[in-house]
């Protein structure tokens, strides 16, 4: 099996956003096919005891299931795992994107739902039990916007659920843009990118929204131009 060495400030620098997504692209690969790279992480403690050099930033659920790490196949030092239930975009996860991205030199942020999310079908079924009502009501406008299910809108329908969960994922690409300036002149510039993507509690895989995919703000323009005319 093949040994990877731990990223450092040469090899972080290096990349470019879109090297860094297809890193994690073939790192998920070979995790649905059970051929993930060896790693010393005692090696890898050593390597990263002065610092670190991650390239990428995760925001993605709680969910037992979803490890960051272990979907892209990484080891100690290569991405930022931001996790919480439903993977919701608040000014403390915005924060912690800051730093990641503008302090510590990632190069990518990806937001990362996931299929059967108990959050997800919480809002849906509009469940409320202290601190966790506030939390669900940050989705519950995903909620709203799904419009194209009639019936059921429950968490008892698995096709509802998974909608709500796309809108989710997408609306939360937007609210990065949107609420901070920092991470929104980095992308624009070139100098990060970022993009949604769903993952499959069944299969491992992870599905890339493509159609949130920003890098540049040529591809910034050409993404809403293309919005735009599908209105």
């Amino acid at each position: 099996m093949k040994k990877l060495k731990t990223l450092n400030k040469i090899s972080q620098t290096s990349l470019s956003p879109a090297d860094a997504l297809s890193l994690l692209k073939k790192g998920n690969a070979r995790f649905v096919d059970n051929l993930q790279l060896h790693r010393n992480l005692l090696e890898q403690v050593n390597n990263t005891r002065d610092g670190q050099w991650p390239m990428a930033a995760i925001v993605s659920c709680m969910d037992s299931r979803t490890s960051a790490e272990l979907i892209f196949d990484q080891g100690l030092g290569d991405i930022f795992s931001i996790r919480l239930a439903g993977a919701v975009i608040s000014d403390n996860v915005l924060g912690s994107l800051e730093y990641a991205c503008k302090i510590a030199g990632s190069k990518f942020i990806v937001v990362l739902g996931h299929s059967k999310c108990g959050a997800i079908k919480g809002a849906c079924d509009k469940v409320e039990l202290g601190n966790l009502t506030g939390l669900l009501n940050k989705i519950t406008p995903s909620v709203y916007a799904e419009s194209t299910i009639k019936h059921n809108r429950t968490s008892d329908n698995p096709a509802f659920v998974e909608a709500v969960t796309h809108i989710h994922t997408e609306r939360s690409v937007q609210a990065i843009m949107e609420q901070s300036h920092i991470l929104r002149d980095m992308i624009l510039s070139g100098e990060i990118g970022i993009i949604g993507a769903l993952y499959d509690v069944e299969t491992g895989v992870v599905n890339f929204l493509d159609d949130t995919l920003v890098i540049g703000r040529e591809n910034f323009r050409e993404l809403h131009e293309a919005e735009a005319v599908t209105v």
